[in-house]
């Protein structure tokens, strides 16, 4: 009887926080800092958030280890719903792989709540390559092992990994040329001085329409409404390489149900906003909002897949 009372006092415990929440500001808190992918899509959910649950919403950067010590932020946060991970897929699914005991469980230490949003990477080559075609750049790495360079944005990196994937998927080498971040990356393949890359969609769609760059193959399944003469890696008989960066929202574990399944809803309105959903259709994202379960699974087989690359690879963080 009293393990019966305590269940039902703990129970009307939860339910009373879930119905005063917020009863604060609560912190989106993004692991990288303000201007890239991630930062933009909290900046753009957080006034739909405060329209569809009221209270303050406010955005938090916390940079540093590849979006790790954010993440061990966040871990550490109660689990009342007023702090939220906003986060790509590197703290969740790759960091882990790649540095020596990052302070949180990945995969038990956060509340799933969705995939916000995807986007393929595109093979791209600067406009005065030789290289017209993926066969093209095949032969070059058959002919040329090692020698093709390619740009990433850092170690560990989506561009970085997926260059990994395409030469582990085709049996052949190139030479990864890591820098600090996208802009110096788009700097010198613009200026020839790195030969490719594979880079977002989003980061890259601009030059690419402007001729500054050639898009010879994308990751995603099927072909991007944005470019829709670039070939898949699939239709070109690499179906190993089919990659999508991503974008979620998760909270510290133990997070009450009802507040889970309120947020869940407003994020999933807020990137179905016609103005929301429009914009971000025109910058290469695709809408998930995917439930927390298949969140969940989602997370584990991208979990799996990483680390088989990492390992197969030797790739480290430094």
């Amino acid at each position: 009887m009293k393990s019966i009372l305590c269940a039902l006092a703990l129970a009307a415990a939860s339910l009373a926080q879930a119905q005063s929440w917020p009863s604060k500001p609560v912190t989106l808190l993004v692991p990288f800092p303000p201007g890239g992918s991630t930062d933009m899509i909290a900046r753009t959910l957080a006034p739909k958030l405060q329209e569809q649950l009221g209270g303050t919403f406010i955005i938090e950067n916390k940079a540093g280890a590849t979006g790790t010590v954010g993440a061990g932020i966040v871990k550490r946060a109660p689990a009342d719903g007023h702090t939220i991970f906003v986060s790509s897929l590197g703290p969740f699914v790759i960091a882990p792989h790649l540095i020596k005991n990052v302070p949180y469980d990945a995969l038990k230490d956060f509340d799933p709540i969705t995939v916000a949003v995807q986007a393929p990477n595109v093979l791209a080559v600067p406009a005065a390559s030789p290289h017209k075609s993926l066969a093209d750049v095949i032969a070059y790495h058959r002919a040329n092992p090692g020698k093709m360079s390619f740009a990433s944005s850092g170690n560990g990196s989506s561009d970085h990994l997926t260059a990994e994937l395409f030469w582990q998927q085709t049996g052949t080498s190139g030479s990864h040329i890591p820098y600090k971040g996208g802009a110096p990356a788009m700097a010198d393949l613009l200026g020839g001085q790195v030969d490719a890359t594979f880079m977002n969609i989003n980061t890259g769609i601009t030059n690419i329409r402007a001729g500054k760059l050639r898009a010879l193959a994308i990751t995603s399944t099927q072909r991007s409404p944005l470019l829709p003469d670039v070939p898949t890696m699939e239709e070109l008989g690499y179906k190993g390489v089919t990659v999508q960066s991503w974008q979620a929202f998760a909270a510290p574990a133990g997070l009450p149900a009802d507040i889970k399944r309120k947020l869940h809803a407003a994020i999933a309105a807020g990137l179905n906003d016609p103005q929301v959903k429009s914009r971000l259709l025109d910058l290469g994202f695709e809408i998930v909002a995917n439930t927390p379960e298949q969140f969940a699974a989602f997370q584990a087989a991208e979990f799996a897949r990483w680390k088989q690359v990492i390992t197969a690879g030797k790739i480290t963080a430094d």
